[in-house]
């Protein structure tokens, strides 16, 4: 994995989970607005709109660059519209790229040949 790739991949992954918080306190904020006279979703509602399109520019970038199947791409987009998707989108990216540096030292120490 060349560096552009996996910068690409670390970019989506530390927006996935903030991503994800700011949903879930968006809906928080939704229900206490129906609730009480508590009103954060402007307010909220600016930043998860933010770091959703954020996580989008993010996402179509690591597609393009890591050239995921249509499927895996979707798997990550989808986990973007869940409410707590991002934080799985987090764990699922930081073992992509833990399982691309393993890959990378095994090739280098010359264990794999690929």
């Amino acid at each position: 994995m060349d560096i552009k790739t996996a910068t690409a991949l670390r970019r989506l992954r530390l927006v996935s989970a903030p991503e994800a918080i700011s949903f879930i306190v968006l809906l928080v904020c939704s229900v206490l607005k129906r609730t009480t006279s508590f009103n954060a979703v402007p307010v909220m509602g600016v930043v998860h709109a933010i770091l959703f399109l954020l996580y989008v520019v993010f996402w179509l970038d690591a597609w393009n660059k890591t050239k995921w199947s249509v499927k895996t791409a979707a798997v990550y987009f989808v986990l973007s519209v869940l409410p707590t998707g991002g934080f799985f989108a987090e764990r699922m990216l930081r073992r992509e790229a833990e399982a691309s540096v393993i890959a990378a030292r095994a090739r280098k120490e010359g264990t794999v040949s690929a």
